[in-house]
């Protein structure tokens, strides 16, 4: 199984989720590879947010070692699952998506999720230090229930 995780820039969202699942392969023993990528180009080669690692850190979730990249055309093919965190990023990867098998890869991370908040999209911590928190912990839920029906 080869999951990608996709943010606008890769340095707050992605970045977490990727690390969550990780963890997660880990304590599980799974046979999978994930990965993060970002629909934009600005960060490319940067380490992540330093709230996101700290936030990660906090629940034992290194992710300091990352690098951001932008998602190409050739990882919807190589990838089993294309998660992104909001309806921004799904319209920018489903434009990339060359045919039907592609596009359904694709899917918002949070339609994975059993939560009772109804939320579709994982917000943007960007510009709220406040937010990294609950992003985290939006992401380990999504991480939890992507192993549950995978």
């Amino acid at each position: 199984m080869k999951i990608l995780m996709v943010c606008l820039g890769n340095i707050c969202r992605s970045p977490l989720a990727e690390g969550i699942l990780k963890e997660k392969i880990e304590k599980y023993d799974l046979d999978w590879e994930v990965d993060s990528a970002g629909t934009g180009h600005w960060h490319a080669g940067e380490k992540p947010d330093p709230r996101s690692i700290a936030v990660g850190k906090n629940y034992g979730v290194d992710i300091s070692r990352q690098r951001a990249r932008q998602i190409k055309p050739k990882d919807l093919d190589y990838y089993d699952h294309i998660l992104v965190m909001d309806d921004s990023n799904l319209r920018d990867v489903q434009q990339m998506a060359s045919n039907d098998c592609q596009k359904k890869k694709i899917r918002r991370i949070l339609e994975l999720s059993e939560s009772s908040d109804d939320i579709q999209n994982v917000p943007d911590p960007y510009y709220d230090d406040n937010g990294f928190e609950y992003v985290f912990r939006l992401l380990d839920n999504a991480c939890d229930q992507l192993i549950r029906k995978l």
